[in-house]
């Protein structure tokens, strides 16, 4: 806790001597969190160079402080969650390199983890984005959104359980917004994972995407309701050992149905989504609402509850609840009480959360759970 006293205070001294000004002025200038991120981010900008025009630093610092209570014993966990970084190169006018490495400064064997986006874009038109290479394949709720910008402390266990965890996978794909259309549209390797683009020894998957932003009709901010739609033709010629070191989970369909409601005050996410399993996984319906109120532009408070439902062990816990119990089950409920601190929107902020989590096993085989954990996180984003 020292650690995030020096970390708050030197995060909030910037915010402390803009608070001393006594004049504000018609148009404030940059703050001084503008200025260090510009000079942290922007490595080279000139719209006049034919070959490259933009050159930008991308990435994440995160920290957890875990603490996971049952009636049987009590976990305890400081780690560094994420360090990612990497360059965005604007070339040829129409075109974008991407390129972000994982490491983990906490080891040092590994400390160089994996790639995480690999990829170049042609992006001459919003409308029809085509990506080839090492990419995020955004689906459900929660794995759609960036880890930069979750409003709670971390995914929920539907997307835990439901939505390919390791995010990042080789393939092709055509994305693009029409207001108040999106779309995507993807085939990808499911083969066994490494840390570049994948051993290419499996199959195929392909996702569908398609939202519709009913905001303007509705009168608010936002109101996109998503359908996204994932088949993944599985490979029986698989080892069993190769199986469980696939990019994807085992299920050959899935199906997933989301909804995002912004105001400035308040807003609600929500999801309900359903797999089909394949090999010894068996299927998996999911649910999660997260309603979330804004009391400032700074601080706000979230609520999210997640209901999930298979057969005898077709389900897994959660980050750190996993550290106590590794066991599976049948049903899982769980209850989130997230309160966030923003100091410089998602690219600084503070995050705290209690999840109540509930999880009983039919098979009684060592997958019952019941306990409360507590994270907080510092989260930097660039």
């Amino acid at each position: 806790m020292t650690r995030y006293a020096v970390l708050i205070a030197f995060a909030l001294m910037p915010s402390m001597s803009w608070a001393q000004t006594t004049q504000k002025p018609a148009t404030p200038p940059p703050s001084t969190y503008d200025k260090v991120w510009a000079k942290f981010t922007n490595w080279y900008d000139d719209k006049n160079n034919p070959v490259v025009q933009r050159v930008v630093f991308t990435g994440r610092w995160q920290h957890d402080l875990a603490i996971v209570d049952t009636d049987a014993t009590t976990y305890k966990e400081s780690n560094i969650r994420r360090v990612r970084f990497g360059p965005r190169i604007t070339f040829f006018r129409d075109y974008l390199f991407h390129a972000e490495l994982e490491v983990n400064p906490q080891e040092r064997n590994p400390f160089y983890v994996r790639f995480t986006d690999l990829y170049v874009a042609w992006q001459k038109n919003p409308k029809s984005v085509l990506q080839v290479g090492k990419q995020s394949i955004p689906f459900t709720q929660e794995g759609a959104t960036s880890s930069k910008e979750l409003i709670t402390i971390d995914r929920s266990n539907l997307a835990n359980n439901i939505w390919f965890t390791q995010e990042y996978m080789p393939g092709v794909s055509l994305s693009g917004r029409a207001a108040p259309w999106t779309y995507r549209a993807g085939v990808y390797s499911s083969g066994e994972r490494n840390r570049e683009l994948g051993e290419f020894n499996g199959g195929l998957f392909t996702l569908l995407l398609v939202g519709y932003d009913f905001g303007k009709k509705l009168g608010v901010r936002e109101a996109t309701l998503t359908a996204n739609y994932i088949y993944q033709n599985p490979d029986r010629d698989l080892t069993a050992a190769q199986l469980n070191n696939l990019f994807t989970k085992k299920v050959d369909h899935t199906a997933t149905v989301h909804f995002k409601l912004e105001q400035p005050k308040w807003g609600f996410r929500g999801d309900v989504s359903k797999t089909n399993g394949y090999a010894n996984q068996p299927d998996i319906l999911g649910m999660m609402a997260m309603p979330y109120y804004n009391f400032t532009d700074k601080w706000q408070a979230v609520l999210r509850y997640t209901f999930l439902d298979s057969e005898a062990n077709g389900l897994i816990l959660n980050t750190y609840e996993n550290k106590i119990l590794s066991g599976r089950g049948d049903e899982y409920r769980e209850t989130y009480l997230g309160l966030n601190y923003f100091l410089y929107g998602h690219r600084l902020k503070i995050q705290t959360g209690v999840q109540f989590v509930d999880m009983k096993d039919v098979a009684n085989d060592g997958g019952a759970f019941s306990g409360t954990s507590w994270t907080t996180g510092f989260r930097v984003g660039w």
